[in-house]
């Protein structure tokens, strides 16, 4: 017999070699674990809300009490701000200034004024953004007819005696009222005075001038400011007022 033939006979005489079964990875053990706690974590929720169902129907009154309890919160907070508003109401319908009360205040005081008093008038959006980089905004505004205002605000301490407002301020209000801010009336205000040619120039352009004698009769809270302006736009919207 060959040496071939007998490899090949031993060979044949040896059991088959049986492979081990490869284990679960890393991966998958993790997976499964994650799995197992996900299902034991939703078990024992349900348990629990079952639990505190039957609890609860055991003890209905609790839930009685408790909505009672939520009831009497929510009336007591709409009570208060329903309070609130009114008495906001009453104030800024009975908010005045007087031009020496005007001429005291600092100028973002004086911004602050303009802004309340436009409040008062019926714009309760009425917002200050006076500042640095306001572009000629003080105050904004919608009113009761839906027209959108820009209000630049030039105070002046010593009143009459102070710095006029002059055309260079009216035109850093023309040029961004209505462009950037979108403004349907632009209005300069001032406590003390305004120059000939400042008010000729807004009246080309199509600006409102508010000087000191008109800030008196509106400051002093007989009538709304649009009442006090010629040649407002007419109403956005039709409303009560209109």
């Amino acid at each position: 017999m060959s040496p071939r033939a007998r490899r090949s006979r031993t060979a044949a005489r040896r059991p088959p070699v049986r492979r081990r079964p490869r284990r679960p990875g890393r991966r998958r053990q993790r997976a499964n674990d994650r799995l197992i706690g996900l299902l034991a974590g939703a078990a024992l929720a349900i348990t629990l809300a079952v639990a505190v169902a039957n609890w609860l129907l055991a003890h209905w009154w609790i839930l009685v009490v408790a909505g009672m309890l939520a009831t009497l919160a929510g009336g007591t907070w709409l009570h208060r701000r329903r309070q609130a508003a009114q008495w906001d109401a009453v104030r800024l319908s009975g908010l005045r200034y007087g031009l020496d009360e005007l001429d005291a205040l600092h100028h973002t005081q004086f911004e602050d004024a303009v802004r309340e008093l436009m409040r008062r008038d019926g714009c309760p959006d009425a917002i200050r953004v006076g500042g640095r980089g306001d572009l000629g905004a003080d105050v904004k505004a919608t009113d009761p007819y839906g027209r959108h205002w820009v209000i630049q605000c030039k105070h002046r301490r010593n009143g009459l005696a102070g710095a006029a407002v002059g055309t260079p301020d009216l035109q850093v209000l023309n040029g961004t009222a209505r462009q950037v801010h979108g403004a349907d009336i632009a209005v300069i205000v001032t406590n003390g005075r305004v120059t000939a040619p400042a008010v000729a120039f807004a009246a080309q352009q199509r600006l409102h001038v508010v000087d000191r004698r008109t800030l008196a009769v509106w400051a002093s809270g007989t009538r709304p400011l649009w009442e006090l302006l010629r040649a407002v736009p007419p109403p956005r919207r039709p409303t009560a007022l209109s």
